[in-house]
């Protein structure tokens, strides 16, 4: 007789619970088969509460925490799922402890581990991207519907969904990226839109011959009426290149609360404007040309056969 189950049993050896099977008119009922069925009790009763009280107690406090960080409800549901994945574990354990399985509960312990080395070498990939995840939910470095690029600009897109293995990622020509989160988190990641402002740059390319204090003037103006190009950082225009057919002048402007189709409208709102002006007051953006220098020459060569005779 197990000293768990020891309360429910008495001195005939079989308790209510053996009198019970008893009197359902199961054979072969002894204080053996009393005492398990009276640990297999103690067992569920010890679970359920464990159970009933991490539902009613752990998760609001945990859903709270999350509340408090202001993590969205998708970012919420995986930590919520650890954390009743938690309640259960626990509550198996103090249950088997409670029943009085405890040379059981060794052994399951020691099966558990070497279960959990076995699958750790096996996936040690998705380990890696479920470390990533977390560390995504906890450092922050993009939110869903945030642009971001990766793997020195080869990828961009609009975070869609976040979860603890992969990030889906809508790229700007509608196709769906599903990320690993360590690809995320082990190389550089650029989030333009973060900061909550944009700067952006542009080279307009002006002729040799014209006047280069016109076309900045020009330049600056036209990003000053602009209505979503920002008065402060004032725009500004910088001379940069010095090519082979132009000299290039960069303009450097800023726009608020960016998003990717912000970025490409107003960029191309912008330089359509300076083009016009350009054009209106005759300053030439000029394109490559190339001359070739030299002389051609024809030669009439005549072969003066001999014919025998």
């Amino acid at each position: 007789m197990s000293i768990g189950a020891g309360s429910l049993l008495q001195a005939d050896g079989l308790g209510p619970i053996g009198r019970g099977l008893e009197q359902l008119g199961l054979p072969y009922v002894d204080s053996a088969v009393a005492a398990s069925a009276a640990s297999i009790i103690r067992f569920i009763l010890a679970l359920t509460v464990i159970w009933f009280v991490g539902r009613l107690l752990v998760i609001p406090l945990i859903r709270r925490a999350l509340d408090r960080r202001e993590l969205d409800e998708h970012a919420q549901n995986p930590l919520l799922m650890l954390t009743r994945f938690g309640i259960l574990f626990f509550g198996i354990a103090v249950a088997f402890g409670f029943a009085g399985f405890g040379n059981f509960l060794v052994s399951m312990a020691g099966i558990a581990a070497a279960g959990a080395l076995a699958i750790g070498l096996a996936m040690q990939n998705v380990i890696a991207n479920f470390v990533a995840g977390v560390f995504i939910y906890t450092d922050k470095p993009f939110r869903i519907g945030d642009w971001i690029e990766w793997d020195d600009g080869t990828y961009s897109g609009t975070v869609e969904d976040i979860s603890l293995r992969v990030t889906r990622v809508r790229t700007f020509d509608n196709e769906l990226l599903t990320v690993p989160n360590s690809n995320l988190t082990d190389s550089v990641l650029k989030n333009p839109v973060d900061g909550g402002k944009l700067r952006l740059k542009f080279v307009f390319g002006i002729g040799y011959g014209d006047d280069i204090e016109e076309a900045t003037e020009i330049i600056v103006d036209e990003a000053e009426r602009h209505p979503d190009i920002m008065d402060d950082p004032a725009p500004s225009v910088r001379l940069t290149e010095l090519g082979d057919s132009d000299v290039g002048l960069q303009s450097r402007f800023w726009i608020e609360n960016p998003s990717r189709a912000d970025f490409v409208r107003t960029r191309g709102e912008y330089v359509t404007a300076v083009k016009e002006r350009f054009d209106e007051e005759g300053i030439d953006i000029p394109y490559p040309v190339r001359t070739l220098e030299g002389g051609l020459q024809l030669e009439n060569r005549q072969r003066i056969g001999q014919t025998a005779e």
